[in-house]
C-alpha cells in the first residue's frame, strides 16, 4: 500500500443515512489527513502482547497512519522504544482500582482527549485495558472500537471475565491470536461475528544464526560446551517457571552436563508502580538450591539480547498454562532452536508434536524432562525439529503477514463505518 485516495471518502459516503456530529467530524478527518490510530496498553512492560504492539507501531504504513498510544502506567523497557525510538506520544491514566473515583475521572480524561484528536480507531488489549479504555471510547464517539483478547483467561476471576464479556459489547470487533481464543469465547457467548483471528508474528530478519555462546557461558559461569537449555518468559506461576524448576532437575539427573537459563523478571505492583517482586524472586532461587541445581542454573534477568541467547541455546522451552500464541515460541523457532512446549492454548495451532517442537502436557515436569532429555540426547532429532520449525514461521508467522491483516481491518472497519458499509478500492491504492 503506497497511499490513500482520501477524497473519495467525502464524495462516497451515502448521504441518505444518519449522521451524528461526531461521525460527521470522523469522516471530514479522514477526507483530509491519515487515520488518527490509537493503541491502548496497560504498561509497557518487556511482555507478549507489548512485544507485538510495539513491533506493529515499528511495521505500520506512517504515510496511512497517524498512531499514538495510550496506558494506564508509563512503565516499562518499551516505552522508551516508543517514545524515543519511534516518536509516538503515550498518554497515561492512572489509577489504582476500577473501584475509585479516580477511575471514573481518568476514563473521563481519556474520553476528552480521543474527542479532542478525533480518534478514528481505538484497540485496546487485554483485560484492564479492554474495561477501561473500551466505555471511554464509545463515549467519546470513537467511529471504530477494537478489543484484544490474548489468553484463554485461566488466571481472570468469574467476576473479570463477566465484566470483560460485557465490555466487549461495545466493541465493534475482537481481534485474537489465537484460533483456541476464539472458540473459547465463542463457546462463553461472543457473537462469533465480531471475532478476527490475527497470529503473532516475528521479525524474521533478527534470527537463525547460530553461535557456540562461549561468551553468554562465560558472563554467567558456566562451562564452556554445556548444553543451554533456555525458558524466555516473565516469571510468574502462569507461564510455569516452577515446571520448569522440577524439570529442570529431573534433566539434571538424565544430563548432568546440561545448563539452565531463566531469561526474565519477576513483577509485582505496589505503590502505584509495577516493580521487581524480591519475595518471588528469592523463592525461586531458594527452589533451585533446595532443587540441586546451583551450580547449573542461572536467573538472567530481563535481557536485550534474546537473538544471541537463542544462537546458543540447544533446546527452548515453554511450560506456560495458558498462552494465545507466543512470542517466544516464535522466536525462538524462527532461531532454529528445538522447542519443548506444553499443550495449551494457541500452541498446538504452532507446533505440530514431533514436527515442529515437543508438546507435552501443561504442569508435568516430568514429561517436559523427557522431552528435554529426548532433544539433548539425539542431535539428528534436533535437528529435524529445529529445521521444521524455522521453515513454518518464516512461511506462516512472518511479521509482514500481521501488517497487511491488521491494516486491512483497519481499513474494512473505517470503511463499513464511513461509507455505511458500501466497500469500495480506491481507499487504498
Amino acid at each position: 500500500m503506497s497511499g490513500v485516495n482520501t477524497n473519495r471518502l467525502a464524495e462516497t459516503r451515502d448521504a441518505s443515512l444518519p449522521v451524528s456530529a461526531a461521525e460527521a467530524d470522523y469522516a471530514l478527518t479522514a477526507a483530509e489527513e491519515r487515520v488518527r490510530l490509537l493503541k491502548f496498553l496497560t504498561l509497557f512492560g518487556i511482555g507478549g502482547t507489548e512485544k507485538q504492539v510495539v513491533n506493529l507501531a515499528r511495521h505500520i504504513d506512517r504515510t496511512l497512519f497517524d498512531l499514538r498510544f495510550g496506558c494506564l502506567s508509563r512503565w516499562g523497557e518499551l516505552i522508551d522504544e516508543i517514545e524515543q525510538g519511534q516518536g509516538l506520544t503515550v498518554a497515561e491514566y492512572p489509577l489504582q482500582s476500577f473501584y475509585e473515583l479516580n477511575a471514573f475521572r481518568q476514563q473521563w480524561r481519556f474520553a476528552r482527549a480521543l474527542r479532542r484528536e478525533r480518534i478514528q480507531i481505538m484497540q485496546s488489549y487485554n483485560f484492564y485495558g479492554n474495561v477501561f479504555s473500551i466505555p471511554a471510547a464509545k463515549l467519546a464517539g470513537v467511529p471504530c472500537i477494537i478489543a484484544s483478547i490474548r489468553d484463554l483467561g485461566v488466571f481472570l476471576r468469574p467476576a473479570q471475565l463477566r465484566a470483560q464479556k460485557l465490555i466487549c459489547r461495545l466493541a465493534d470487533k475482537i481481534v485474537v491470536n489465537a484460533s483456541a481464543i476464539r472458540d473459547w469465547l465463542v463457546a462463553d457467548g461472543y457473537p462469533e461475528g465480531k471475532i478476527i483471528v490475527i497470529r503473532n508474528g516475528v521479525d524474521i530478519g533478527r534470527y537463525g544464526a547460530r553461535s557456540d555462546g562461549a561468551a553468554l557461558r562465560r558472563e554467567f559461569g558456566l562451562p564452556a560446551f554445556a548444553p543451554l537449555v533456555v525458558m524466555l518468559s516473565r516469571l510468574n506461576p502462569k507461564k510455569g517457571i516452577e515446571c520448569f524448576l522440577e524439570a529442570a532437575a529431573r534433566v539434571h539427573q538424565q544430563c548432568p552436563d546440561a545448563c539452565f537459563l531463566a531469561v526474565g523478571e519477576a513483577y509485582m505492583r505496589g505503590d502505584g508502580e509495577f516493580k521487581v517482586d524480591p519475595l518471588y524472586r528469592q523463592r525461586l532461587h531458594d527452589r533451585v538450591l533446595e532443587l540441586g541445581l546451583g551450580g547449573c542454573f542461572r536467573f538472567t534477568g530481563m535481557r536485550e539480547d534474546v537473538p544471541e541467547i537463542l544462537a546458543a541455546a540447544a533446546v527452548s522451552v515453554l511450560p506456560s498454562y495458558s498462552e494465545g500464541i507466543s512470542n517466544t515460541l516464535l522466536e525462538s523457532m524462527a532461531a532454529g532452536v528445538p522447542v519443548v512446549a506444553t499443550r495449551v492454548g494457541g500452541t498446538p495451532e504452532v507446533i505440530e508434536d514431533d514436527q515442529h517442537g515437543l508438546l507435552a502436557p501443561p504442569g508435568d515436569a516430568q514429561a517436559v524432562a523427557d522431552s528435554i532429555c529426548a532433544v539433548l540426547r539425539n542431535p539428528f532429532l534436533a535437528a529435524r525439529l529445529g529445521a521444521q520449525g524455522q521453515e513454518r514461521v518464516v512461511r506462516e508467522f512472518s511479521f509482514d503477514v500481521v501488517v497487511r491483516r491488521t491494516q486491512d481491518l483497519y481499513f474494512e472497519l473505517l470503511d463499513a463505518k464511513t461509507r455505511g458499509g458500501k466497500r469500495t478500492h480506491e481507499w487504498r491504492n
